[in-house]
C-alpha cells in the first residue's frame, strides 16, 4: 500500500502524508519484530518422539510470531546427553540462551529433570513463563 501525497480533492497534503507514512512504517516494523521464545520440553526418555514434539512446538512458536530457541534440538547434535559433563554444558548453554528470550514456553504435562531446572531458573530470574499442553493449547501453570 502506498500513501498518496495529495488529498481526495487533489491538493498537496504533506501533514496527512507524513502521518500515514509513519503509520505504515510502524505497521511494517511491528510485523517484522519477532521476540525470542525459549522452548522447554522433554528430551530424554523417548528421544525420537520428544524430538518430533519439540519440532512441532518450535513450529507453533513460529506460527505465533516468535523465534523459537530450542536447545535440545541443537546441542544433542554434538554433545552427548549421556555424558554428565557434556549434559551440564548443554544445560549451561541453554541457560545463556534463555536469558536472551522474552518468554519461556513449557510444553506437556511431564516435567523432566532438565525441564525442572530450566523452570526453576526462569522463576528465580522472574522470566515470563507460559504453559502449553502437548497439543499447543495454553494452560494455567
Amino acid at each position: 500500500m502506498s500513501t498518496d501525497k495529495y488529498n481526495l480533492e487533489g491538493y498537496y497534503d504533506p501533514t496527512a502524508y507524513e502521518a500515514l507514512t509513519s503509520i505504515e512504517q510502524e505497521e511494517k516494523a511491528a510485523k517484522a519484530f519477532r521476540p525470542l521464545v525459549y522452548i522447554c520440553s522433554p528430551y530424554s526418555g523417548d528421544i525420537g518422539n520428544n524430538i518430533k514434539s519439540a519440532r512441532r512446538y518450535s513450529r507453533f512458536a513460529v506460527d505465533m510470531g516468535y523465534i523459537p530457541i530450542t536447545p535440545h534440538l541443537l546441542y544433542p547434535q554434538f554433545l552427548d546427553d549421556n555424558n554428565l559433563s557434556e549434559r551440564s554444558l548443554g544445560l549451561f548453554f541453554g541457560n545463556v540462551l534463555m536469558a536472551k528470550c522474552a518468554e519461556v514456553w513449557v510444553f506437556g504435562t511431564y516435567i523432566s529433570s532438565g525441564m525442572k531446572a530450566e523452570i526453576e531458573r526462569a522463576k528465580r530470574k522472574k522470566y515470563t513463563i507460559r504453559y502449553f499442553s502437548e497439543d499447543c493449547r495454553e494452560v494455567s501453570g
